[in-house]
């Protein structure tokens, strides 16, 4: 650059700033394109969700309008990608029925998944007297004494896929599993103790995420 093109310093300098934030934002494009195809080539699946046991310590609905609960649940995690890993930053575990949450939330500790690779956990989840609405307190109560009860299992969470070194957002987990609960006879499941009984249920959960 001659001495007559830069004769106005300032000029100059914001000509040469300029060139430097034009690079600088190039290079951000370029490296944010490169990822975005990378993710479009690996296409990371969603973890898969099982609950595999459910045992039963306590299910009162017998105050009017109350039920108290203690349950332990066992629930595995595969990550089926082959090169995605994932961050479970956070997962609270809980019971609804019919769409009323009925236990306190129980998290589970933060943990990474590897490739393929799966994770159990068997947290308890309970209530203690926890206020039901009347119309669901009837239909739980006949429910039970018809023998089985229909509850959902809810883990709502944050998780982080990781790919080489590059580690993405946070995104929300919601997992879905229905839990038949079977009362009565305790042919249909497995006596734990004096009063816990295990019921086997191997059931899929739905993933969104």
């Amino acid at each position: 650059m001659s001495v007559k093109e830069c004769g106005d310093h300032g000029k100059c300098r914001r000509k040469i700033f300029r060139r430097i934030i034009a690079g600088i934002l190039i290079f951000l494009l370029i490296v944010l394109i490169t990822i975005l195809l990378i993710w479009a080539i690996l296409r990371p699946s969603k973890p898969r969700f099982i609950l595999q046991d459910t045992t039963v310590y306590a299910f009162n609905a017998s105050t009017p309008n109350l039920l108290t609960s203690n349950l332990q649940i066992t629930l595995s995690s595969r990550n089926p990608n082959d090169r995605i890993g994932i961050y479970y930053d956070r997962l609270d575990v809980y019971a609804t029925y019919n769409n009323q949450q009925i236990t306190l939330r129980t998290s589970i500790p933060p943990t990474y998944q590897g490739h393929n690779e799966i994770n159990v956990w068997s947290p308890f989840i309970n209530g203690n007297s926890v206020p039901i609405a009347p119309e669901f307190c009837a239909s739980l109560e006949s429910q039970q004494a018809a023998g089985s009860v229909f509850l959902i299992i809810k883990i709502d969470g944050r998780v982080r896929w990781k790919v080489g070194a590059f580690v993405s957002g946070r995104y929300h987990l919601y997992v879905r599993c229905p839990a038949y609960i079977t009362f009565g006879s305790r042919s249909t499941g497995v006596v734990v103790g004096e009063n816990a009984i295990k019921y086997q249920l191997v059931t899929r959960c739905s993933v969104t995420v």
